[in-house]
């Protein structure tokens, strides 16, 4: 990885952590906080509700300072409401909380896109935005499963503690390896956002919301789905958490590479085909262990394939205001946990199985896909290229 990149990555391993620890937690908070694992849920759309809100709104008043700058600041409110998760005394102040520490998330992720498009060289992009979610990847091989065992065995408030310490590391290798890069802003903030009336930009943005959101139907409930539906062993779910994160590390380089070999349009295509097929063989198949094992690589790998295809897709059709563009990217991104979340738990309020969620996320995938098929249709082959 290109030195100047790993600060972005590592800031991606403390997002990674805090966003998807939660899942495999969410039935010790449930406990601790006295409350059902669907209500637990309602944490993971909370962060992600920050997402939505921080993205835009913090990068529509930063863009003028140059991305250093910008980068550690949103880091330091990034550590700031981490640290305070963890000291959260009931389910509401934690709510609040996992509001405010996901308000840097899409803003971070935003800018460091385009950096890491500009450090990226020629015929490489997709690639080097893949090297900084790579932290978001490793995020899910090594540190949440490490944190969710810590978790379980001590108390969940350490994860958060955790992620805090990460926060403080990322600022630190910011300051030292993030080249000074000037101002992106050239268009005002008014000229921006008009590009988001265009059908080209819902469209995209509705790809990444409602197809993305299939995936995150299976790994917000990927606990229970292990334990009461496959038969696993509640401790087991720190090793299967570290499966998934092998597949999103596989995912997320071979989703690069996909971009930069054919039109992220068809790649997106191709991907969100084969999640329908895999989310429709997890609602058939979990109750069987070892296939149980095998789809959770393979969904963990289509989970995060899409994401270097999706951004660059829009990075290319936001010319002149791609910062923001990155942003609301992210904001769609978590705006996908979020439904992903909320629908997933609705077969659950009526109490039907664990593997029901996966089925919904199948219907979500099948909508992406010919949102995916309408964009290459509505669009001519120079802006799809």
């Amino acid at each position: 990885m290109n030195k100047n990149l790993f600060p972005l990555a590592l800031g991606g391993l403390g997002i990674g952590t805090t966003e998807f620890v939660i899942m495999g937690l969410l039935p010790d908070v449930a406990s601790s906080l006295k409350i059902s694992i669907p209500e637990a849920g309602h944490l993971i759309s909370s962060y992600a509700f920050g997402v939505v809100v921080g993205a835009p709104l913090l990068i529509g008043y930063s863009a003028k300072f140059p991305p250093k700058k910008i980068l550690m600041v949103l880091m330091v409110i990034f550590t700031v409401f981490n640290g305070l998760s963890a000291l959260s005394s009931s389910y509401n102040v934690l709510m609040v909380m996992r509001f405010l520490s996901g308000l840097p998330h899409g803003a971070f992720f935003g800018v460091g896109t385009v950096v890491a498009v500009k450090l990226a060289k020629e015929g490489k992009k997709a690639q080097a935005v893949a090297a900084m979610f790579g932290g978001l990847t490793v995020a899910n091989l090594a540190m949440v499963p490490l944190v969710t065992y810590i978790g379980h065995e001590l108390n969940w408030r350490f994860a958060f503690g955790i992620v805090a310490l990460l926060g403080i590391l990322t600022l630190l290798f910011l300051k030292l390896w993030l080249p000074d890069l000037e101002p992106q802003r050239t268009t005002t903030l008014k000229e921006e956002l008009i590009f988001f009336k265009s059908n080209k930009a819902i469209n995209i943005l509705a790809i990444t919301a409602i197809g993305f959101g299939g995936l995150f139907t299976w790994f917000s409930y990927i606990a229970p789905l292990m334990t009461n539906v496959s038969g696993f062993q509640k401790d087991s779910i720190s090793y299967i958490m570290v499966l998934a994160g092998a597949g999103m590390v596989v995912g997320n380089y071979a989703g690069g590479i996909l971009a930069d070999k054919m039109k992220p349009v068809l790649a997106i295509a191709l991907l969100f085909s084969l999640m329908i097929l895999a989310l429709i063989l997890v609602f058939l198949f979990s109750e069987y262990k070892i296939i149980s094992l095998i789809l959770t690589f393979i969904c963990g790998a289509l989970s995060m394939s899409v994401g270097a295809p999706v951004n660059i897709l829009m990075l290319k059709a936001a010319k002149n205001s791609e910062m923001m563009a990155a942003a609301f990217m992210q904001a769609s991104f978590n705006v996908a946990n979020s439904l992903g979340a909320f629908l997933g738990g609705l077969p659950l309020v009526y109490g039907l199985s664990y593997n029901y969620p996966s089925l919904v996320g199948a219907g979500m995938a099948f909508i992406g896909l010919f949102l995916s098929f309408v964009y290459f249709k509505s669009f001519n082959e120079n802006e799809i290229n």
